[in-house]
């Protein structure tokens, strides 16, 4: 499974010229030509075209006047999707295809090219080393927020209080980011002493709530294991770059796990050097019984057609669930295809499944507090 480069999506969309194509030694559209869109400036030297239809059905289209080159812009094949489809389909076959103009420079111009090759070469291993670098760093500043997580973590659970500074500071910073914030909401917070709460209960369910993506993968039956979610830390793999997700739970009665993980690992890019996805592994949850959030219970009442006896058989049945974010996504083995529409909903699952990863590693985690209060959203 190629690797999916999340963090660079915004390249794809670089250029804003995209309608212009220079000559290249692949000269052919990255994606299908929007037919529709492209302008002829020259009267083509045909009368028309003819095409078969899949029907043996022929559809003429004049292109002999001025009214046929409007219509290779608008109406005319606006009109004939099969037309269009058709011309598609053979622009989709050049793709990658040699244009033969590299070919076709001086020798001179050509041994440059190979000269700047070179130079890329070099370059790409000095963006792959940075790459790798990036991740060291990430890596060193890792284990000096690791302090601030567990004083964290410490504090939502009720194991330890902040300190006076650190209220006052934080007292600070809401004052800033919400001056005009009604005096008798203070008030009354201040005049709230329950001495029986313990900690900040339901800190994560709420944060993760907060989170877009993760509030529709949260269902009903959900919240309750979720509440006893004590904290989310990260840990970056040792076998090879990656990082693991791990969720501690505290008891609870709907499995016997204290962690559950997800690891996810990286690939290099040959192109950029980037740190892309390769892939990710689930774990396995241990339900208590009759407690399988991944699965509904059918039951079904048979009649033996023979004895007339009446049985009832019971089906699990995949149920969506936020749980189901600890399965491994199966991936065919080498040699294995798919058709096109099982390979692009893998590619879909894979894909969502690489960015909600990536959430929890650069914005829940590191921001916990602010999902909980709701200042990510804003």
């Amino acid at each position: 499974q190629p690797g999916v480069d999340i963090k660079g999506k915004a390249r794809e969309s670089a250029s804003d010229d995209a309608g212009f194509v220079g000559p290249t030694p692949n000269n052919t559209p990255v994606q299908a030509a929007p037919i529709a869109s492209r302008v002829v400036s020259e009267k083509p030297s045909v009368g028309g075209i003819v095409e078969e239809g899949e029907d043996d059905e022929a559809v003429e289209i004049d292109m002999g006047g001025a009214a046929g080159l409007g219509g290779l812009t608008g109406n005319i094949f606006a009109g004939n999707q099969r037309l269009v489809s058709m011309l598609q389909g053979r622009l989709g076959s050049l793709l990658g295809k040699p244009s033969g103009y590299i070919e076709s420079l001086p020798a001179p111009v050509r041994r440059r090219i190979n000269g700047l090759k070179c130079l890329q070469s070099k370059h790409t291993e000095l963006e792959m080393q940075f790459h790798r670098e990036i991740l060291e760093l990430e890596k060193k500043f890792l284990a000096l927020y690791r302090p601030l997580y567990e004083k964290r973590a410490e504090i939502i659970q009720g194991k330890t209080e902040p300190t006076d500074e650190e209220v006052a500071a934080g007292v600070s910073d809401t004052e800033e980011e919400q001056p005009e914030e009604p005096a008798e909401t203070t008030a009354a917070a201040e005049g709230d002493d329950d001495a029986n709460i313990t900690g900040i209960p339901e800190f994560w369910l709420t944060g993760l709530k907060n989170h877009a993506g993760l509030c529709e993968m949260i269902t009903e039956m959900d919240e309750e294991p979720l509440k006893a979610l004590r904290d989310i830390k990260i840990e970056y793999t040792e076998d090879k770059p990656g990082f693991s997700l791990i969720f501690e739970f505290d008891e609870n009665d709907y499995f016997t796990n204290a962690t559950l993980t997800k690891t996810y690992y990286y690939q290099q890019s040959a192109n950029f050097g980037d740190l892309v996805y390769e892939s990710s592994r689930g774990c396995d949850i241990d339900w208590k019984e009759g407690k399988d959030l991944t699965v509904v219970i059918e039951t079904k009442k048979q009649r033996h057609k023979t004895t007339n006896k009446t049985r009832v058989i019971k089906r699990a049945v995949p149920n969506e669930t936020f749980f189901s974010f600890f399965e491994t996504i199966p991936t065919p083995e080498e040699g294995v295809e798919l058709d096109d529409e099982e390979q692009d909903e893998l590619d879909s699952r894979l894909e969502a499944d690489y960015e909600l990863g990536e959430e929890f590693k650069e914005k829940i985690i590191p921001h916990a507090v602010d999902w909980f209060t709701g200042k990510a959203l804003q």
